[in-house]
């Protein structure tokens, strides 16, 4: 049970709140997640929709490697509701059920393809170190320019930010969706 009102419905918003509402449901098809808890906040919640449409279906990073980071982020944070979103879009755009494994159990990343084991590294060392080695950014930099390292960075810290959301929410997964093994 989350702790704040989940806010599902338009008809249960201030006439604000809708404007977020449909601003995201015209983006992403349904409301769901970490904005029926932003919408308690209508602005905050249009700017982070718009961000993410941005960062998810607008950006130049290739959906695999997006999904890896995604993830990595997810599982840094043990966020189970980020994970079950996530675990199943990961797999449709590439990432191989041995990588998903890897990352559930923050083992090593020997066999991961070497686009989305750079991206799952820069997110590891960004959330765990706060900075990101001279070999991983170089790495992640000739893959994919500056703009895709802007990008990766931004999207990292974006899923971070929805994980702390949820978190703190107390948001569960939506049932029948992948879990994540929380320690």
């Amino acid at each position: 049970m989350a702790r704040v009102p989940l806010l599902a419905t338009r008809g249960q918003l201030t006439p604000e709140a809708q404007r977020a509402f449909d601003q995201i449901a015209a983006r992403r098809g349904k409301v769901v997640g970490p904005f029926q808890v932003l919408l308690h906040a209508p602005e905050l919640a249009g700017r982070v929709g718009a961000l993410g449409q941005y960062l998810r279906f607008e950006g130049t990073l290739p959906d695999d490697v997006r999904e890896a980071a995604v993830l990595a982020a997810a599982r840094e944070l043990d966020c189970a509701f980020e994970w079950s979103s996530h675990a199943t879009m990961a797999r449709a755009s590439g990432v191989a059920d041995e990588t998903i494994a890897a990352i559930a159990q923050r083992r090593g990343l020997e066999g991961v393809p070497d686009r989305q084991r750079v991206a799952i590294a820069f997110a590891r060392q960004s959330i765990r170190r706060h900075r990101v080695g001279d070999d991983v950014f170089a790495a992640a930099q000739a893959a994919w320019g500056t703009q895709g390292v802007v990008e990766l960075v931004t999207t990292i810290g974006y899923y971070t930010m929805l994980a702390m959301v949820l978190n703190a929410a107390d948001v569960p997964p939506d049932p029948g969706t992948p879990i994540l093994p929380l320690p």
